[in-house]
């Protein structure tokens, strides 16, 4: 794309669809709400060449809107301007503080919500960007959840933005599972039974919100057959082979596939950097962050491998839980297994009619009940499922004879830690390469490869839901009323997952199925 280039540049392709466009006419991502201005056609513009196929900025199709640039002196048809909105830090704090208190359902159902919101209704971005920073979050160790939330307030405000959007994301559930994990050490063995019945009903609302999601993201970014291709092969092998190391590798692949198969094109965006305004660190200061991340990791996992536990307690909690979110990808769920072989030692044994017996060992940093009852309270907790660590730090302190608030910011800063360290050193560097051909080129199947893994959550969290449920049917009518709620209507996504939680309590009250 050089000035003064003499041969004929090959056809742009359009980012998001991957289908050839003559004239370098690019189709943007930008349905669900978001509002364009609109030029009327230019006269003497030129009708699509003979014999070339009509382009899908001919057929206009609903929830989408055409880009176009001029490319080697040719005048185009039409032209729109996506028109994104700029955010202030009382909007940031308003609109993150809301989500805070209702985020609840989990990581996919509050990506979804952060559509609905920053997407749809805000129009802080565009579905090209908001992607991008799901496929981020997908390929990075950490919550994705909490990456993407810190990621839309760096690219309204910056540093700062990023910091408030993060903090007030997160801040209710911490502060709530920190309180009552120090009630929990000596009381809470058991949760209530009505909690089952509010977890299931703001289940079935976040999986709705989910499959919402899925719907819009795969109207809007899987546009062509080559990126539907892409997009249901991925749903089918992460539900197949759901491994953390699954989800990075398909999005790669995803990438990979359009990077061959574009490997002639160029791609002209010309909504590229609608909504990203700021990036936070230069590159030296992501770079920093970056190195420090890796060199907090060695050193903690150096000392605790030399220092005993009864000799500096504190040392081992942070080298486990910082260890264990420098390594996990896929989210909270993922995370609850990994976490649970660290802080229980399991012992079991053969009783004398061959069966295996288990029971908590004296290593044990707390007890199997306590586990589990904090697992149910913060799954009905707004915000991430990570900030279980709060809960996890008060317990295990308390149980180990130290100031519960200590445990607390141990474990919960070493388990956020590295995932808020990588999003904020990366997104320098993301918008630098951004704009490269190749990542151009690969971020069609990179985008359609991680809208195919939350096409998979959709049909995970079903299943989950629907075994674990106290009422399966009742949770799966729960499930449909939200959607309906949220995609008819609408209803904003807050108020359907309150009142999801409060149809569980009323099905558990009802004895419903």
């Amino acid at each position: 794309m050089a000035a003064g280039r003499e041969e004929r540049e090959p056809e742009a392709l359009d980012v998001e669809s991957g289908e050839q466009q003559g004239d370098s006419q690019i189709q943007a991502a930008s349905a669900g709400g978001l509002h364009h201005r609109h030029t009327t056609a230019t006269d003497g513009a030129e009708p699509p060449a003979a014999g070339r196929p009509a382009t899908l900025a001919d057929a206009k199709p609903m929830g989408s809107t055409n880009l176009s640039e001029k490319a080697g002196g040719a005048s185009e048809a039409a032209s729109e301007d996506i028109v994104i909105n700029s955010a202030t830090y009382w909007e940031i704090a308003k609109y993150f503080g809301i989500l805070g208190w209702t985020a609840f359902g989990g990581p996919a159902a509050h990506v979804a919500m952060f559509q609905k919101f920053f997407v749809d209704r805000l129009r802080w971005c565009t579905y090209l960007v908001f992607t991008e920073l799901l496929m981020l979050g997908q390929c990075m160790p950490g919550p994705t959840s909490t990456q993407m939330g810190f990621a839309i307030g760096v690219l309204k405000k910056g540093l700062s933005g990023g910091l408030l959007s993060g903090v007030l994301f997160q801040g209710p559930g911490f502060l709530i599972l920190a309180i009552l994990g120090w009630v929990a050490s000596k009381v809470l063995d058991n949760p209530p039974d009505w909690l089952q019945g509010l977890v299931a009903g703001l289940a079935a609302a976040g999986i709705a919100l989910v499959a919402s999601a899925a719907l819009h993201l795969i109207r809007n970014i899987c546009k062509g057959r080559l990126l539907q291709v892409l997009c249901t092969g991925a749903a089918i092998v992460a539900f197949y082979w759901p491994k953390p190391w699954t989800f990075p590798a398909l999005i790669v692949i995803g990438g990979l596939v359009t990077l061959f198969a574009k490997r002639q094109d160029v791609i002209k965006v010309a909504e590229m950097n609608a909504g990203v305004d700021k990036l936070g660190f230069n590159k030296w200061g992501g770079g920093v962050l970056l190195a420090g991340w890796i060199v907090i990791l060695v050193v903690l996992l150096v000392l605790a491998g030399q220092i005993s536990y009864d000799d500096a307690k504190e040392l081992h909690w942070a080298a486990v839980f910082w260890r264990t979110g420098s390594i996990i990808f896929g989210g909270g769920q993922v995370v609850l297994p990994m976490i649970y072989n660290d802080v229980v030692d399991r012992e079991c044994i053969t009783d004398s009619n061959g069966k295996e017996v288990c029971s908590d060992g004296p290593n044990s940093w707390m007890t199997t009940e306590q586990f589990y009852a904090g697992l149910a309270l913060a799954q009905a907790m707004p915000g991430p499922l990570f900030n279980f660590a709060a809960y996890l730090g008060a317990v295990i302190a308390q149980n180990a004879g130290v100031n519960a608030i200590i445990g607390v910011l141990i474990c919960w800063f070493s388990l956020f830690g590295p995932g808020i360290i990588l999003i904020f050193g990366i997104l320098p560097f993301w918008g630098a390469f951004r704009k490269w051909q190749v990542y151009r080129r690969a971020l069609p199947g990179l985008n359609a490869s991680a809208v195919g893994l939350i096409v998979t959550s959709v049909f995970q969290l079903t299943l989950s839901a629907y075994d674990s449920s106290p009422f399966p049917t009742t949770s799966i009518c729960i499930g449909m009323l939200a959607y309906g709620l949220t995609e008819v209507v609408p209803v904003p996504a807050p108020f359907v997952v309150i009142g999801g939680g409060a149809l569980g309590v009323v099905g558990w009250a009802a004895k419903m199925n």
